[in-house]
């Protein structure tokens, strides 16, 4: 095995799957309307209509950090403050994106155990954050991530009832999806139920770190769909508006063909729980979140990390210490052998 194998760094440092690169291809063989405007683009909003069970407004983007961005952007006014997990990637990684899109939106860090909001923690958050006082700037989205930061999945009940504690006040809640396929096929539960049944207004679909070469989708459910022109003015005034936006769309196409998506984010799923299995059977090794998805959180002894080093394993060291490993839909049966041998 050499040493370009065994890549744990993350799931956006694989290949694209060859059905999308072959989907960019075919959309290339003629002219096509610019903007989104294209045949291919409606065809994939109407099977996303389908998938969720729902009428919806799609909108592609280049990179998850523009989706989430954009899509706050319509969700939470200048003056007003967005919750999320202390670890949520809008908060920890996005380079301020999300309070510069919305133009000054607040984001308020909660904490919680694996990366999920504790609901005490969200309860003392609005009971601090009373609608209509002048001074605090008022809760206008919640933000969830699922997969969280952590690896973890949201079940429709946890979001349900996440969700269930804005009902008072002119809040909405949006889901940060970059992993939604995984936390998907983990929980054995519907796309609808898992988005706008349980609460969700607006998603950031995810498919770059499944199988695309770089495509994400803003979703809009029924109960913000009036903002899609809105929307659609900030990404291009933002500079954020691809004009052959039919190759992204070519990509969902595919990647949705068949439950294509559900497959990649299986596969990547299982050689992560294989991989789980085996930390969990080697002294020195401490999995330290539940493994919901396609990311594992490992406490590592010195000597099995250089070890792994050693054989030619990449992972990446988490702030906290521990070290992260992220399978793919590509990662195969015998680099778990091989990082198993290793240990």
């Amino acid at each position: 095995m050499s040493i370009a194998d065994m890549n744990f760094l993350s799931d956006t440092t694989a290949p694209a799957h060859p059905a999308l690169i072959d989907a960019i291809a075919a959309a290339n063989r003629d002219f096509a309307p610019s903007y989104g405007a294209d045949p291919l683009t409606a065809q994939v909003e109407a099977r996303l209509k389908a998938v969720f069970e729902t009428d919806l407004k799609l909108l592609f983007a280049v990179s998850g950090t523009a989706s989430n961005a954009l899509a706050l952007s319509v969700l939470c006014p200048s003056h007003g403050a967005i919750l999320c997990h202390d670890e949520a990637h809008i908060h920890r990684d996005e380079r301020g994106a999300p309070e510069f899109f919305t133009g000054g939106g607040k984001l308020i860090p909660l904490k919680g155990a694996h990366a999920k909001i504790d609901l005490a923690e969200l309860d003392r958050a609005l009971a601090e954050i009373p609608e209509g006082f002048v001074h605090t700037s008022p809760v206008r989205v919640l933000s969830l991530s699922n997969l969280s930061e952590s690896g973890t999945a949201y079940s429709p009940a946890e979001i349900d009832e996440r969700a269930g504690r804005l009902q008072d006040r002119p809040a909405f809640v949006h889901m940060d999806g970059a992993r939604f396929a995984n936390a998907l096929v983990t929980l054995g539960c519907t796309p609808a139920e898992l988005t706008w049944k349980a609460g969700i207004d607006a998603l950031c679909f995810g498919a770059t770190k499944n199988g695309a070469l770089g495509a994400e989708a803003v979703i809009l459910f029924p109960s913000v769909m009036d903002r899609f022109e809105e929307l659609q003015a900030r990404q291009k005034r933002a500079g954020h508006m691809a004009p052959k936006m039919r190759f992204m769309a070519a990509q969902f196409d595919a990647w949705l063909a068949d439950d294509l998506w559900l497959d990649l984010a299986r596969t990547a799923n299982d050689r992560a729980r294989a991989l789980a299995a085996d930390f969990r059977n080697i002294d020195g090794a401490e999995v330290l979140h539940p493994v919901d998805g396609n990311e594992i959180f490992v406490r590592l002894d010195d000597a099995l990390a250089a070890r792994l080093r050693s054989a030619g394993a990449q992972f990446y060291q988490w702030p906290d210490g521990s070290a992260r490993f992220v399978t793919s839909w590509c990662t195969t049966e015998a680099e778990i052998a091989s990082a198993l041998g290793a240990l």
